[in-house]
């Protein structure tokens, strides 16, 4: 046996990227769906949308193993902990080549933009003109990304986000449903903007706006500011090590 794909998650997010798979395969490509992978006991060995949950995440490893060719794409997360997808990645400590990458066949990508391994497009979203896209990012459906933007490993996009042209989203970043982040402004690394927002300038790292203009709420929850903590904890390592 070799080949094929499994999601890890079975929530909503993960569920609408195994459609996005299907739809892939409909049009004639696209890798064969095996099924989910969950850490809830009370889904294993259940049918979520039709696709089989095989068991808990632990089993990842021992699949790649089985099947030659196998590929793997991290689908959880949420506005409550937009951590989760990081933590997993890390715990799984797979490297690139692992990870699969899953456009939605309705997706708009241009030729000058990059999308990178363990992300997901999903229906009808637009990178125009020379977009890059990170690891292990979420872009939800009709999101809208414009010339030059950059997305950063981890960050969710959702649903009806419009960047404007050169907008930055640092790792881990999550953007709400519906708002919209104005040319050249960043949003820092953890933070998250709430549904409906509307950015007018930079958001620092670590913390959640929301409304119109959007203003700071409060500092980002807990396993967003380990996230940053642990982020910055490398980066100091790392030009310690570059010194030596």
């Amino acid at each position: 046996m070799s080949g094929g794909l499994v999601i890890v998650g079975a929530g909503g997010f993960a569920r609408e990227t195994a459609q996005a798979v299907r739809a892939a395969r409909t049009f004639g490509g696209g890798p064969e769906l095996l099924g989910h992978l969950d850490d809830d006991p009370a889904l294993h060995g259940r049918a979520v949308d039709g696709v089989p949950v095989l068991g808990g995440c632990e089993l990842v490893h021992g699949l790649l193993r089985e099947r030659p060719g196998l590929r793997v794409v991290v689908c959880v997360g949420s506005p409550r902990d937009y951590a989760v997808r990081a933590r997993l990645v890390r715990r799984f400590g797979l490297p690139d080549q692992c990870y699969a990458t899953v456009v939605h066949p309705t997706a708009a990508v241009s030729a000058s933009s990059s999308v990178g391994p363990g992300s997901v497009l999903l229906a009808h979203c637009v990178l125009t003109a020379a977009v890059r896209v990170g690891a292990h990012v979420a872009v939800m459906p009709q999101a809208v990304l414009t010339h030059d933007d950059e997305v950063g490993d981890f960050a969710t996009v959702a649903s009806g986000v419009r960047l404007g042209g050169g907008v930055r989203l640092e790792r881990g970043a999550y953007v709400g449903a519906g708002a919209l982040v104005r040319e050249y402004a960043v949003v820092g690394a953890w933070s998250l903007v709430g549904m409906g927002a509307t950015v007018l300038g930079d958001v620092p790292p670590g913390e959640v706006w929301i409304g119109g203009p959007a203003r700071q709420l409060r500092p980002a929850g807990s396993a967003a500011l380990e996230e940053l903590r642990r982020d910055a904890a490398l980066s100091v390592t790392t030009a310690e090590e570059s010194r030596r």
